[in-house]
């Protein structure tokens, strides 16, 4: 039991860290969400808030791995009939990244550092990536199981485009952010044969 508490106290505060570390890039984005600004406001020197993680860059991989979590709420992977609302939850996960700009920052910025095999989040991102498109591909071949898609949209190809697509489109949106990315993903959606024509999905949820 004596061995439990700061172990367990431990993994409350880095869940603390974690928490507020997502609010301070929501309202200062990235660039402003520095390891001093980040320490300060959870009441820790930088070498304190570092030790719970080990280094920046996995301090940051954390962030964005607590942030996934977060969006996988929203997104719910693990409902049983996701494949019936892919399209659905495919915008809504675009709905909750566009809400923090800061986070898709993050996303980006880390994302094209972690390419070099020996860049601590590397693994992070490589899983990420590779679960994404799981989860396209899973949702795809079970609307072809049910007869609810046509053989030519091919469950592998579906997977990349979007996910590839996706993360081009929300570049060219912090450059413009006049851009609309949910209508853009609509359309793409429709040309890959996920949906015919459902142009209310290019509203943005309020729900």
């Amino acid at each position: 039991m004596n061995a439990r508490g700061p172990y367990a106290k431990g993994r409350a505060k880095k869940a603390e860290i974690l928490d507020m570390a997502l609010d301070v890039i929501s309202r200062e984005g990235y660039s402003g969400a520095t390891v001093r600004q980040l320490a300060d406001a959870v009441g820790l020197s930088q070498n304190g808030l570092l030790h719970h993680f080990g280094s920046k860059d996995a301090l940051f991989t954390q962030i964005l791995q607590h942030y996934d979590e977060r969006i996988a709420i929203d997104v719910d992977p693990e409902h049983s009939d996701f494949a019936s609302d892919l399209v659905e939850r495919i915008l809504t996960a675009v709905d909750v990244e566009q809400a923090s700009p800061g986070m898709t920052q993050l996303t980006l910025r880390l994302g094209n550092e972690a390419t070099e095999p020996q860049h601590p989040a590397h693994e992070f991102f490589r899983y990420r990536n590779n679960a994404i498109r799981r989860i396209i591909v899973g949702a795809v071949d079970e609307l072809h199981a049910r007869g609810e898609l046509g053989e030519e949209v091919d469950a592998e190809n579906v997977a990349s485009l979007v996910y590839a697509s996706w993360d081009g489109l929300r570049t060219q949106w912090l450059y413009d952010p006049s851009i609309d990315v949910r209508s853009r993903m609509t359309y793409l959606l429709t040309a890959l044969g996920l949906i015919a024509d459902r142009s209310s999905l290019t509203s943005r949820r309020t729900d």
